[in-house]
């Protein structure tokens, strides 16, 4: 019929037969490209397998370039893409956890440490871990609802609950990479400024049997004395700190050694409950994920410049 155009006939289908109409001239569009389309994934797997090579052995002999790298990639690639895709709502969310992290930091920089330093510090990062996990696992949960069909129940669109679900997902394991990263680098700081050992793991200074050294604050204080008072935790070597200090200071901080003398922390003895234990898990995903986010993009992004360099589209 005159008059009628293909852009017309796209406007009045749905959104899922505009996608199979596209997908079907994709595959028209590239029929007879075996050949190009076999070599160039023989050179992602190429470039993934050599990437990896690089990236275990950066890591295992430069430890701190690799994840100081590693963290300023995972905090500036998001914002790339959130500004390039209008992600509004990711950036203000990104924005303020780096303006409220960005004090801390300062905070557990300074020399002379406050004594009420150490504790706001793990506060803050503990929360973050925790807001994390939850989020995370609302959006796992998420996923499954709408993947078992249960959306159907309360008349939520598939795409919708899919979105929220993949959404907070990823937030939560974002920000709980981020969280665990800038722990770690405030624990290295306070460690070396509260100076009870040094990078030797030798103590620089005596520690006294009331002292926490994570907070520097009395273990025990009197009922009219201005302190802390709080459950203690020792340690198999004989050092006792406040129970909170010492649990952020392993599970937030990723300190898996005493803060005075340095020697290796028994984890298990410190996990009372399954959830404890769940957190350590929660924590290898976000290790895992660190990878994905930081490196990967990078990665493909050197896969398309020897495609391109090669001729191969």
């Amino acid at each position: 019929m005159a008059g009628v155009h293909p852009q017309d006939d796209l406007l009045k289908m749905s959104h899922r037969e505009n996608w199979r109409m596209q997908h079907e001239r994709l595959h028209v569009k590239h029929r007879g490209h075996e050949a190009m389309h076999a070599e160039m994934v023989l050179i992602l797997i190429a470039t993934l397998v050599v990437a990896q090579i690089v990236l275990v052995q950066w890591k295992q002999r430069h430890h701190r370039s690799y994840n100081l790298v590693t963290l300023v990639q995972m905090w500036v690639v998001p914002l790339y893409f959130t500004i390039k895709l209008y992600w509004w709502r990711f950036l203000s969310m990104w924005g303020m956890f780096s303006v409220i992290t960005s004090y801390v930091i300062f905070r557990a920089t300074r020399k002379p440490l406050s004594c009420r330093t150490p504790r706001m510090v793990y506060k803050w990062f503990l929360l973050i871990y925790k807001l994390s996990y939850a989020v995370g696992v609302l959006g796992y949960l998420a996923i499954m609802f709408t993947m078992f069909g249960f959306n159907v129940f309360f008349r939520i669109k598939a795409e919708d609950s899919m979105d929220v679900g993949v959404i907070m997902l990823f937030y939560g394991l974002y920000y709980g990479v981020m969280g665990r990263d800038f722990a770690e680098i405030c624990s290295d700081y306070m460690a070396s400024t509260i100076g009870y050992y040094n990078r030797g793991g030798i103590p620089s200074r005596s520690l006294t049997g009331d002292i926490c050294a994570v907070c520097g604050q009395r273990i025990l204080v009197e009922v009219e004395e201005e302190g802390i008072i709080e459950d203690t935790f020792q340690l198999s070597c004989g050092h006792i700190f406040h129970e909170f200090c010492i649990r952020g200071w392993c599970i937030v901080g990723k300190k898996q050694t005493c803060p005075y003398c340095n020697e290796k922390v028994d984890l298990k003895r410190m996990m009372n409950n399954p959830w404890e234990k769940t957190h350590v898990l929660y924590g290898q995903l976000l290790d895992w994920l660190r990878y994905l986010v930081a490196w990967q993009p990078i990665i493909i992004g050197i896969v398309h410049g020897i495609n391109f360099s090669l001729g191969l589209e």
